[in-house]
């Protein structure tokens, strides 16, 4: 008799893959989430405000571990300090003292010497006018002579700058020539000379000084006027509020005498 066949037998099931460990999958999502890191503008801005808010923190905690530290010295230490700090100001003190005493003897000095040149220089302008090197202006007369016949002696010249000076006359110019303390004239008539300069008439004298007092010097009885109108001369005067004596006479350099003050 026949035997049956034999039934197939199911094929065994295939082992099971294992399931992914849900744990390690979160973690691997978050490190490929987290590295390489993606930061906006917005996130550098803040990383960069905790990072500067933290040094701050730093050096305030520095700080105040110093004044800790200051805090707990003793009261010797504390009472040195004090003493070095007052010795410090004080030594600052003395010094700015010398400084600003130092600048005023600077100014006042340099005040001293201001007006020292200042003096200088106005008395050698009046040594100048003195001397005819430079020009000079101030109130004053003006005297002209007219000496139509040539009559005039140079001594008469002399006598009415004499006059003048007696009077008050600080600057003197006959002509173009500027009269000074040694002064001579010479000659008389068509040859008269001043200082070895020809001058001819009419001879005018500007002359600085008062005029209340220069004009009445020569208008005495038998003074320079009357001289000259006897030579056959005319002689006016005339005050005037500005007169201008710019003949100058070059500085000479004495070849003896020099200074005596040391």
């Amino acid at each position: 008799m026949p035997q049956p066949a034999p039934q197939a037998q199911p094929a065994p099931e295939a082992a099971a893959a294992p399931k992914p460990d849900a744990g390690e999958s979160g973690r691997r999502r978050l490190a490929a989430s987290l590295w390489p890191p993606r930061l906006s503008r917005a996130q550098l801005v803040v990383a960069l405000l905790l990072f500067v808010l933290g040094l701050g923190l730093a050096i305030q905690v520095r700080s105040t571990s110093d004044n800790s530290a200051l805090r707990g010295a003793r009261q010797e230490d504390l009472v040195r300090i004090l003493d070095e700090l007052d010795d410090r100001t004080q030594r600052l003190e003395d010094e700015k003292t010398r400084l600003e005493k130092q600048q005023s003897e600077l100014e006042s000095s340099s005040d001293q010497a201001e007006e020292a040149r200042k003096q200088t220089q106005e008395k050698e302008r009046q040594l100048g006018i003195l001397a005819g090197t430079v020009a000079a202006e101030g109130p004053g007369i003006t005297l002209t002579i007219a000496d139509p016949s040539g009559a005039i002696e140079s001594d008469m010249l002399l006598d009415a700058i004499q006059e003048l000076r007696a009077a008050g006359a600080e600057a003197i110019q006959v002509n173009d020539v500027r009269v000074v303390a040694d002064s001579y004239f010479s000659g008389s008539g068509r040859d008269m000379r001043i200082d070895g300069t020809q001058v001819a008439a009419p001879y005018v004298f500007k002359v600085i000084g008062k005029p209340e007092d220069l004009e009445p010097a020569l208008n005495i009885p038998g003074g320079v006027v009357q001289t000259l109108e006897k030579e056959q001369a005319t002689a006016t005067v005339q005050r005037s509020s500005k007169i201008v004596v710019d003949a100058l006479r070059p500085a000479k350099r004495p070849d003896y005498a020099q200074s005596s003050s040391q």
